[in-house]
C-alpha cells in the first residue's frame, strides 16, 4: 500500500516534495491567534514544562498543534491512538512523531517537515493547506525517551481528515477552543506513578499527559484561560 505521501504526488516526487522546506510566518494570522503568536515568540521552556530535554540523548520527533476554525469558532485538531497500541492505548494526542531521515536537520527545519509529514500520514490533511507560524522551544517525555518539538499552524484551507490507518489510529477529531477553556470541561489527573497534571474532558476523551500540558500553558499565557477547579481530580488507570 502506498503512503499518502506517495499517493498525493507520486512515487517519484514523493522524496522531493518532503524535503521542500515550509516556511514559518505569522504573516495575515486572524486575529484571535494574534496572543498565540506573541506568546510562541517569547515563552521560555520552563514556561511549557519541567519536563526539559536532557543534554544529550533522547528522539527527536515534532507535533503539530494545529489551529482552525469551524462550525463553534476556533478549534484544534486531535486524533485518538487506537486501543491495541502496546504504549498509550486509546489516549488522545497531537498529530506526529519521530523524524525521520528525509526530514532534514533537527536543528533545522526538520521537526516543522516532521510534523506536517506524520500529521498528514496520520489524518490524512493536506500540509498544502497550513500555516506554519511558530515553532515551540523543544520539550521531553520521560516515559518514552521523546525530545518534542511542538509545531503550531494556521488551518488555512482544511481538508478531509480521518483515521488513515485504523491499526494506529482510532479516530480524529476537532476539539472547540470554547470547550477546552470551559471550567466544567477542566479536571485533574492523578497517575498511579504520583504525577499530577492538568486534563480535558472533551468529545468523548480524557485529554492528558503531554498533550493536555502543552494545551493548559497555551491557555494560560495566551490570556484565554478561565478559572476552574483544580480539586476536580480523575484517577487514570495504571495501564495509561
Amino acid at each position: 500500500m502506498r503512503s499518502a505521501r506517495e499517493q498525493r504526488y507520486g512515487k517519484e516526487d514523493a522524496g522531493e516534495a518532503s524535503g521542500r522546506e515550509a516556511a514559518v510566518t505569522a504573516e495575515g494570522l486572524p486575529e484571535w491567534l494574534a496572543p498565540v503568536a506573541r506568546v510562541a515568540a517569547t515563552i521560555e521552556p520552563p514556561q511549557l514544562s519541567r519536563f526539559l530535554p536532557p543534554e544529550s540523548g533522547g528522539r527527536q520527533s515534532a507535533v503539530l498543534i494545529l489551529f482552525g476554525h469551524g462550525p463553534r469558532g476556533p478549534e484544534l485538531l486531535l486524533m485518538e491512538r487506537a486501543g491495541t497500541l502496546r504504549s498509550h492505548a486509546g489516549q488522545p494526542s497531537f498529530p506526529g512523531g519521530a523524524l525521520d531521515p528525509e526530514d532534514g536537520d533537527p536543528e533545522g527545519s526538520g521537526p516543522v517537515q516532521a510534523a506536517l509529514r506524520e500529521a498528514e500520514e496520520e489524518t490524512g490533511l493536506d500540509p498544502s493547506g497550513v500555516q506554519v507560524f511558530a515553532v515551540l522551544p523543544r520539550l521531553y517525555i520521560p516515559v518514552s525517551g521523546f525530545v518534542v518539538t511542538p509545531v503550531l499552524g494556521w488551518w488555512r484551507r482544511p481538508s478531509p481528515v480521518g483515521a488513515v490507518d485504523q491499526a494506529e489510529t482510532a479516530r480524529v477529531f476537532t476539539v472547540p477552543v470554547a470547550d477546552l477553556t470551559d471550567p466544567a470541561h477542566r479536571v485533574t489527573t492523578r497517575h498511579p506513578s504520583g504525577h499530577i497534571g492538568p486534563a480535558f474532558l472533551v468529545e468523548n476523551a480524557l485529554v492528558w499527559g503531554f498533550t493536555a500540558g502543552v494545551i493548559d500553558r497555551i491557555l494560560h499565557y495566551a490570556g484565554w484561560e478561565i478559572p476552574w477547579d483544580r480539586d476536580k481530580a480523575v484517577p487514570l488507570d495504571w495501564r495509561s
